[in-house]
């Protein structure tokens, strides 16, 4: 919901300013059947995917688990769009339909952080960068509702100049446009701070943390590697997230693990072990610690709340 006014209200505001209809739109489904979108908010597509004949742009947006139910005929028809020179984009978890119709194959993308691990792991030869907007070619993916209205921006400057791009933001009180070379901004855990926010001996160390999750680091190697002592990052850490270094690093795992939990078909002894858990055992109980809940629980009750035929994965 989110992202789809975040596309059509600058441009809708754009022509309302420009007193033209520069910019126009319109809703498709796979068919005609009504929408569903996560919110339970139904739409009635405008057209169906195969009765696209022309347009300048055509946007996915869907959960990570959504999928075309025409599968090889619905991703002809966005391959024959993009053959013909049409740009073809995605809007946060759009980009896993995308991926899975192969145009993202040798280019890179944009993926929204609480995705990345799941889409790391289902499109290993996909280059996923963490920033907000990616422009590749043809191709255009937005990592969030936020990075949608910038690429609308970016879109109406491209048309229109500047200045209406400028009044536009205004109108909706956007504080700045960002291109693609911004990165998303991260929650530090358990802190009201984000990730950029943290001091630089910590920010560096949960970059390595990040870095190192099937394969976790000693806490005094991350040290050491950040040119500091292990007491030294643990007081760091402390005062910057009110946790030790290594409760932290093992938060970033567990996070890892819950997107790996929502948004693939992975077991949970692959997930444990995806996660640096040579045994299922410890995961699952850090885990239930962490989230108040068990992984297959978590997995469980989130296919209870997807809507029809939106590919929720197995609860095992």
């Amino acid at each position: 919901m989110a992202c789809l006014t975040s596309a059509i209200e600058p441009l809708r505001a754009a022509n309302e300013i420009t007193g033209t209809k520069t910019f126009v739109w319109s809703v498709v489904g796979e068919d005609k059947s009504p929408i569903v979108s996560s919110a339970e908010v139904r739409f009635d597509p405008d057209c169906s995917l195969d009765e696209l004949r022309e347009c300048d742009g055509l946007y996915i947006l869907g959960s990570p688990n959504s999928h075309f139910e025409l599968g090889t005929a619905s991703n002809a028809v966005v391959r024959r769009l993009a053959r013909n020179g049409v740009t073809i984009g995605a809007f946060s978890g759009g980009v896993f339909p995308l991926a899975r119709s192969g145009l993202l194959d040798s280019h890179k993308c944009s993926v929204h952080w609480v995705y990345e691990t799941a889409f790391r792991n289902e499109f290993a030869k996909i280059e996923a960068t963490d920033r907000v907007i990616t422009i590749d070619g043809k191709l255009e993916t937005a990592s969030g509702s936020a990075a949608v209205f910038d690429l609308m921006l970016l879109h109406i400057e491209e048309t229109l100049g500047s200045d209406i791009m400028t009044e536009v933001a205004c109108w909706f009180q956007h504080p700045y446009v960002r291109g693609d070379d911004v990165a998303q901004r991260v929650p530090a855990h358990q802190s009201t701070e984000t990730q950029d926010m943290l001091p630089p001996k910590v920010a560096e160390a949960v970059k390595l943390f990040s870095e190192h999750v099937e394969e976790p680091l000693r806490v005094a190697d991350v040290a050491a590697l950040v040119n500091t002592s292990t007491r030294q990052l643990d007081r760091a850490f402390q005062r910057a997230t009110g946790q030790s270094p290594l409760k932290y690093y093992r938060t970033i795992r567990l996070e890892k693990a819950r997107q790996l939990v929502m948004y693939s078909s992975d077991n949970i002894a692959e997930i444990a072990l995806a996660v640096g858990y040579s045994t299922s055992g410890p995961f699952v109980r850090h885990y239930k610690q962490t989230f108040g809940i068990t992984p297959s629980e978590h997995r469980k009750n989130a296919n209870q709340f997807r809507v029809e035929n939106n590919g929720a994965v197995p609860a095992v």
